[in-house]
C-alpha cells in the first residue's frame, strides 16, 4: 500500500496502547480521510463497477493456517467486501472492498467477534502497540515454565523409587501438590488454547487450537481423576508431568516462532517502516517546529537532520549530505547529496542537517511505490503454500479422527492407555509446518532481495524463476543506458577535441535533449570548467534540428579559426556535408563551416557484459530483442558476447519469438523496461522491469530492478534454487515427521510430553530452515 509506511492516525496513537480496539476505535477508521492511510483506491473490476478499496493490514491472534482460512471466509462473508488474502507466514491481510457498501469498520469487527485482530498496517508499528499482549504472553510462558519445574521436582521420586519404597500418604501428598501446580498452568498459561477452541465450536470453524485444548483437558482431566480417587476405571496413573511439559513446550514453540518469523516475514516490515513519524517544518516565521509527517504538502520546507529518515521527495536547497538510497535504487554506498539535488522518501540522511523543499508526498513517492509492491507480495499465496492450505483443515478433522480411533482401538485393554493415546494424536499431529513450508521460504527470499535492490511483485515467481533456462534481454532501457554516451569526437584543424566540447556543451546547457544532456555530462567528466572561459549568447532552439547562436564578444575563443555565429545539430541545420557513421551524428559549425563531429550512442550498462557472462556460465541460453535497427543490435550483441540477436522487432514480434520458444519447452524469462514491453513481459515464464524509465509498479512484471544493476540476476537465480530447495527440505520434513508421528501416537508408544514438544518442533525447524536464507545473496546463479 502507498500510504502503509505513513505514521498511524492521531486518534488511532492515543488508543495505541488498549489491547482490544473497539467500536469507537474502528469508526474512526471510516472516514475516508483516514483510508489513505492504510488503503488505495484500485481499478473498478470486471464483477464490480462500485468504487473499489484495498487495504492492507496487520493480523494478530492467528496462530496456524486453518486460521487463514477461517479469517478468509468470515471476511468474504461481509457484504461489500469484494476479494480477501490471509497469509498466516507474515500475519497480513488484504482486503478489496467496496465503499458504497461497506465501510472499514464493518469489516473489521467481524474477525474481531472470532478471536481476531485486524489493524492498520500503520497502526500496527505504533511504538507501544501490542506491548500488553506480549507482556502476557510472557507471563503465560513464565507461569508455566516455573510450574512445570516443580511438578517435575514433585514427580521425580516416581522414577527413581521402586514399587512400595515412597508411602502412600507421601505419594497422595506429591499428587495433591502437582494437581494444585497444575491449575494456574491449565487455567491461566493454557488459557489462549481454551478461548480459541471455544471460539472455534462456537463458529463451527476448527484450528489447531482445538486438538490442543482437547489433548490439555483431556490429561488434566484424567490425572485429576486419578489423583481423587486412584481406583477408578481411568487408573491410578498421573501425568501432570506429561501435561506440565507439553503446555510449556508449546508455549516455547509459539514464542521461538513469533522471533523467528520476525527475522523471515519480519524482514519485509522493517523495510516497509523507514519514514519517520515527525519532522521539522519551517513556519512562516522562518523558525522550525515538529510535526507529524502526514501532514506535510508539496511545496513545504523542512530540516532533516543526520541519521533521520526523508519523509517525502524533494530538493535540497541548504546543505550537503550523504544519503542512504540501497532500498530505493539498490546502490550500496552513500551518494552525495548536495545543495540542488533531488532526495527520495525512505532515504537516510547520513552526514549533515539539510533543508529540503518537498516536492511529492504521500502515494506520488517512489517509496510509497516500493512500499505497495512489497505489502502486496507479504500477503501473495504461491502455488504450493495454496495446495498446503486446502489441505490444512481437511487434515485438522483427520487429526480429531485417528485420535477417536486411537481412544476406542486401546479403550477396551486399557482405558487409560486409550486417553492417553488420543491425547499424543491431538497433539504432536500439526498442519502448521505443512503450511508455513513455501512461504516463510519465499518472504525470507522476498525480504532479502528487498534488501539488496529486487523487489518483489508475486512470491509464485521465485518458483518459476528457480526453472528458467532462457533470458531474452530487451536493448534499449534494459543491457544500455537511458541517457546517451559521446564515443567519438572528429574536429577540423587548429581546433582540439576539448575546444569543441566546450563549445558544444556551453551552447547545450540551453536544452533538455537528451543529445544535449550527454554533451553536458561528458564536459563535466573531462574536467572542463563550468561555466567555463567560452560564453555563447542568444542562444535559440529549432525544434527538431538544433542550436544556434552566438560567442559573447568577452568569450574566450575556442580555437583560432572560429568565427562568432555557432550552430549545433544536425549536418542539414549546420550546413555542412554528412558523413557516414555507426551512431547518432551532431555536427557543430560556425561562419566558416564545419568545425566538429560528434558521435552518440547508447551507453552500455557497466555490468551488462559481466551479466551475460555469468548467465551463459551455468548454462543459460542468453538472446537479444529489440526494437532498433538490425545492424544496431547486431553489434550491440557481439559486444557483449550474446550470440543470438534480432532487431527490427516490434512488440507483436517480440512476443511470437517467445511463445516460439515455449512451444519448444524453453522457460523463459524476459528482462525489459516496461515502456514497450508489455505483451512480452505478460507472457513471459518470469518477467523483471529494470530501472524506473516506467512507472515503478509494473502491471505486467514478476520483479523490479529500480536501481537497474544486471548484476543482480546471476544472484537471483541462485537464491531462487537455494529457496526452492529449502522449500522442498520443509515439505519433506513436514510429510516425514506426520507420517512417523501418528502411527506411532496411535500405537500408544509416545507420552503427551513428548508429543508437545514435536508439535513446537515440526514448525520451529521449518521456520529456521527458511530463516537461512536471509544471510546472504549468492554470487553464482547455479549456487
Amino acid at each position: 500500500m502507498q500510504a502503509a509506511a505513513l505514521p498511524f492516525p492521531p486518534a488511532l496513537a492515543q488508543s495505541g496502547s488498549s489491547c482490544e480496539p473497539d467500536a469507537d476505535r474502528l469508526a474512526l477508521l471510516d472516514s475516508p480521510d483516514e483510508w489513505a492511510v492504510f488503503s488505495q483506491p484500485c481499478e473498478p473490476s470486471a464483477e464490480s463497477a462500485r468504487e473499489l478499496w484495498e487495504s492492507q493490514v496487520v493480523v494478530r491472534g492467528m496462530h496456524c493456517a486453518a486460521c487463514s482460512l477461517t479469517l478468509e471466509q468470515s471476511l468474504l462473508g461481509v457484504r461489500g467486501v469484494v476479494r480477501a488474502q490471509v497469509s498466516a507466514a507474515s500475519g497480513r491481510a488484504s482486503v478489496v472492498w467496496s465503499a458504497a457498501l461497506t465501510r472499514p469498520s464493518e469489516w473489521m469487527a467481524v474477525p474481531q467477534a472470532l478471536g481476531y485482530r485486524l489493524l492498520p498496517a500503520s497502526d500496527a508499528f505504533a511504538p507501544d502497540h501490542g506491548r500488553k499482549e506480549a507482556r502476557l504472553a510472557l507471563w503465560r510462558w513464565l507461569v508455566a515454565g516455573f510450574c512445570m519445574m516443580q511438578v517435575m521436582m514433585y514427580a521425580f521420586p516416581a522414577y527413581i523409587t521402586t514399587p512400595g519404597e515412597i508411602t502412600p500418604d507421601i505419594e497422595k501428598l506429591l499428587r495433591w501438590a502437582s494437581w494444585v501446580l497444575s491449575l494456574p498452568l491449565v487455567f491461566f498459561s493454557g488459557a489462549p488454547f481454551f478461548g480459541n477452541a471455544w471460539r472455534d465450536l462456537k463458529h463451527r470453524s476448527i484450528s489447531m487450537d482445538l486438538p490442543v485444548a482437547l489433548g490439555i483437558l483431556i490429561t488434566f482431566a484424567i490425572s485429576s481423576a486419578a489423583t481423587f480417587e486412584p481406583q477408578g476405571w481411568w487408573g491410578r496413573e498421573v501425568y501432570f508431568d506429561s501435561l506440565s511439559m507439553f503446555v510449556f513446550f508449546l508455549l516455547t514453540g509459539r514464542w521461538l516462532e513469533r522471533r523467528l518469523r520476525n527475522r523471515t516475514a519480519g524482514a519485509l516490515d522493517s523495510l516497509m517502516q523507514r519514514l519517520p513519524d515527525s519532522v521539522e517544518r519551517q513556519g512562516q516565521d522562518g523558525h522550525f517546529e515538529r510535526v507529524a509527517v502526514r501532514r506535510l504538502r508539496a511545496g513545504d520546507v523542512i530540516r532533516v537532520l543526520p541519521g533521520e529518515a526523508f519523509p517525502a521527495d524533494g530538493q535540497v536547497i541548504s546543505g550537503n549530505t550523504f544519503a542512504d538510497e540501497a532500498l530505493l535504487t539498490g546502490e550500496s554506498r552513500a551518494v552525495a547529496r548536495p545543495q540542488g539535488a533531488s532526495v527520495l522518501a525512505g532515504s537516510h540522511n547520513l552526514s549533515a542537517a539539510v533543508q529540503v523543499c518537498i516536492e511529492q508526498v504521500g502515494p506520488a513517492t517512489r517509496y510509497a511505490q516500493i512500499v505497495s509492491l512489497m505489502q502486496r507480495a507479504s500477503v501473495d499465496k504461491p502455488r504450493l503454500a495454496l495446495l498446503a492450505d486446502r489441505v490444512a483443515r481437511p487434515f485438522l478433522w483427520f487429526v480429531l479422527f485417528a485420535a477417536f480411533t486411537a481412544a476406542v482401538f486401546w479403550w477396551g485393554t486399557d482405558p487409560a492407555r486409550a486417553l492417553m493415546a488420543a491425547v499424543a494424536v491431538l497433539v504432536v499431529t500439526c498442519p502448521c509446518a505443512l503450511s508455513l513450508a513455501t512461504p516463510s521460504a519465499m518472504l525470507t527470499t522476498a525480504g532479502l532481495l528487498a534488501r539488496n535492490g529486487v523487489l518483489v511483485r508475486r512470491l509464485q515467481a521465485i518458483e518459476s524463476l528457480a526453472a528458467v533456462d532462457t533470458v531474452i534481454f530487451d536493448k534499449t532501457g534494459t543491457l544500455t543506458e537511458a541517457h546517451m554516451a559521446l564515443h567519438n569526437v572528429q574536429v577540423r584543424a587548429g581546433v582540439t577535441a576539448a575546444q569543441a566540447l566546450q563549445l558544444a556543451s556551453a551552447m547545450a546547457r540551453h536544452s533538455l535533449h537528451p543529445v544535449s544532456r550527454a554533451l553536458v555530462a561528458q564536459a563535466g567528466k573531462s574536467g572542463l570548467p563550468e561555466p567555463g572561459p567560452v560564453q555563447v549568447t542568444d542562444v535559440v532552439e529549432v525544434m527538431g534540428q538544433g542550436l544556434e547562436g552566438r560567442l559573447a564578444p568577452s568569450s574566450s575563443s575556442p580555437g583560432p579559426c572560429c568565427m562568432g555565429h555557432v550552430r549545433l545539430g544536425s549536418a542539414r541545420f549546420c550546413n555542412v556535408e554528412s558523413r557516414p557513421g555507426e551512431g547518432m551524428l551532431v555536427y557543430l559549425a560556425d561562419g566558416l563551416g564545419w568545425l566538429a563531429r560528434f558521435e552518440f550512442g547508447e551507453a552500455v550498462r557497466a555490468d551488462a557484459a559481466l551479466a551475460v557472462a555469468a548467465l551463459q556460465a551455468v548454462g543459460m541460453d542468453v538472446q537479444m530483442l529489440s526494437g532498433d535497427r538490425e545492424a544496431t543490435a547486431l553489434r550491440m550483441a557481439v559486444r557483449l558476447g550474446i550470440r543470438q540477436a534480432q532487431g527490427d522487432c516490434t512488440p507483436q514480434a517480440k512476443l511470437a519469438h517467445l511463445q516460439a520458444l515455449q512451444q519448444q519447452g524453453r522457460k523463459v524469462l524476459m528482462v525489459g523496461d516496461g515502456l514497450n514491453d508489455g505483451p512480452v513481459l505478460a507472457g513471459a515464464h518470469v518477467s523483471i522491469a529494470m530501472g524506473l524509465a516506467a512507472p515503478l509498479a509494473q502491471a505486467q512484471s514478476d520483479f523490479v530492478i529500480p536501481g537497474g544493476q544486471l548484476m543482480l540476476l546471476p544472484a537471483m537465480f541462485g537464491q531462487a534454487r537455494r529457496t526452492m530447495r529449502v522449500v522442498r527440505q520443509n515439505l519433506l520434513w513436514a510429510a516425514a515427521y506426520n507420517a512417523v508421528c501418528v502411527p506411532i501416537a496411535v500405537a500408544g508408544w509416545m507420552p503427551a510430553w513428548l508429543a508437545g514438544l514435536g508439535m513446537a518442533l515440526s514448525s520451529l525447524l521449518v521456520i529456521a530452515n527458511a530463516a537461512r536464507l536471509a544471510h546472504r545473496m549468492p554470487q553464482e546463479a547455479g549456487s
